[in-house]
């Protein structure tokens, strides 16, 4: 044990920033937007990278790194210079390079290997069962965030003010568990005899041991991220499981479909988890146009907003943080004052709509096509290499069973997995509140993948 844990000390910081998530959040932290110990460490995190670097005495990155990380900063530094004030300006400009640069650059320098890697995909897995739990019993008990008139929305320690946190850290679990789940292979000895039939047998026993585990803890947590009532983790969920299964195979990715349709008649057919309710948001999620609820109205609204800022300033956008100042010029009479917040602990608050809940156009409106081409591109970048390097994974275990080259299928399914779900969330949400910083983690991990000269 001891051994093990010296071997993944690089990592270990990482991890320690996960668990710091684990912690409740203060509501005068979620509600303004302050810094949680998680940010904290995630600086922490930064200097260990840069210290490690320095002390190898190596260029840390590739210029293919270089490139898709670093650029976007051109376009956060030249929306910081359209903000109101200066403040506000360095403000935002030290979020956007926390979250999109300087802690996936991080995580990139400080994961090794394929085997820190998986010790980051556990904790992504203990981390969503420890706030699926917390959640999972706030619905059973109804002490949960406000939802249609009772306490029982599942949000973890997040709170009330921050909904997404506890879907967003339970939908990482998920789609780490599928990866480990469906890219488990057992390493197979290449000489002859009782030692090579002994490995073998080694291997076929730790990857069926991983696949076992890793598949419950994926069925465990759909539970609470049913229970947290997000509408656009439910969505991002299920398109990224479903690109990990088709990377992984078609007819595996049958057979997995059909496990999961039944696990999902047994739960919510047999056992009658939030039947109603569950089947009253799943339907509010095609009434966009007939009947939708206030929250869509709201969003929607938003959107239109965030459109007419980037028209008016196409190239470079109305500046960082600057949204909520022009909101008002641009939306309809159809947006509220604001969302209602209760539960969970807090009193009752008027939450002000200060972001479009899309990342795209938070960016667009914000940061012009300068800052969206250079971001978005990044990302594309990102699984482009991603899925290339998946690929070329499982052609060398069809050339080579078990061979050097054939293993880390799992890596690649759960970081491709990982972008897939953060592409598709960002089309419903944005970068706010203390779990804003495990995105900053789970885009490093996709570097790593995608970048780094070890995930070869």
């Amino acid at each position: 044990m001891l051994a093990a844990a010296g071997r993944s000390a690089p990592v270990l910081p990482v991890v320690a920033l996960m668990a710091l998530l684990a912690l409740p959040v203060s509501g005068d932290t979620a509600r303004s937007g302050g810094a949680a110990p998680a940010d904290a460490m995630s600086g922490v995190l930064v200097l260990l990278a840069v210290a490690g670097a320095v002390r190898r005495a190596e260029r840390p990155l590739s210029r293919t790194a270089l490139v898709v990380l670093g650029l976007p900063v051109v376009g956060f530094a030249v929306a910081a210079t359209g903000a109101a004030d200066a403040a506000t300006g360095l403000t935002g400009l030290g979020r956007y390079l926390q979250v999109f640069v300087l802690v996936p650059a991080a995580v990139l320098l400080l994961v090794r290997d394929r085997a820190d890697l998986r010790v980051l995909a556990w904790a992504f897995v203990g981390l969503a069962l420890v706030q699926g739990g917390i959640g999972a019993h706030q619905y059973a008990t109804g002490t949960g965030a406000s939802y249609m008139g009772a306490d029982i929305r599942a949000v973890g320690t997040f709170g009330p003010t921050d909904v997404m946190g506890m879907a967003t850290v339970v939908s990482y679990g998920v789609i780490c568990a599928v990866g480990l789940a469906l890219g488990a292979a057992p390493g197979r000895g290449t000489g002859t005899g009782t030692a090579t039939g002994s490995a073998a047998g080694t291997g076929t026993g730790t990857a069926a041991r991983q696949r076992a585990v890793a598949l419950v803890c994926a069925l465990l947590l759909l539970v609470p991220l049913a229970l947290s009532f997000s509408r656009g983790a439910w969505i991002a969920t299920a398109v990224a499981c479903a690109a990990q299964l088709l990377l992984a195979g078609v007819r595996r990715a049958i057979a997995v479909c059909a496990v999961a349709t039944a696990v999902a008649v047994v739960l919510v057919g047999g056992v009658g988890i939030g039947t109603a309710m569950l089947q009253e948001r799943v339907d509010s999620i095609t009434k966009v146009t007939d009947a939708p609820d206030q929250s869509v109205v709201d969003r929607y609204t938003m959107w239109a907003a965030a459109v007419g800022m980037w028209r008016e300033r196409p190239v470079t956008g109305v500046g960082l943080k600057n949204f909520p100042a022009h909101r008002d010029g641009h939306a309809s009479l159809a947006l509220s004052s604001g969302s209602d917040t209760a539960g969970a602990g807090s009193g009752f608050v008027r939450q002000p709509l200060l972001s479009p809940h899309n990342m795209y156009l938070l960016v667009l409106s914000e940061q012009g096509l300068l800052g969206l081409l250079a971001l978005a591109g990044g990302w594309g970048a990102l699984l482009v290499l991603g899925v290339r390097r998946l690929t070329l994974v499982r052609r060398a275990a069809v050339r080579a069973p078990g061979g050097p080259s054939a293993r880390g299928a799992d890596c690649g399914l759960l970081a491709c997995g990982l972008l897939v779900w953060q592409l598709v969330d960002f089309a419903y949400a944005d970068i706010g509140g203390p779990s804003t910083v495990l995105t900053a983690v789970a885009l490093g991990v996709v570097a790593w993948w995608a970048l780094g000269a070890d995930a070869r």
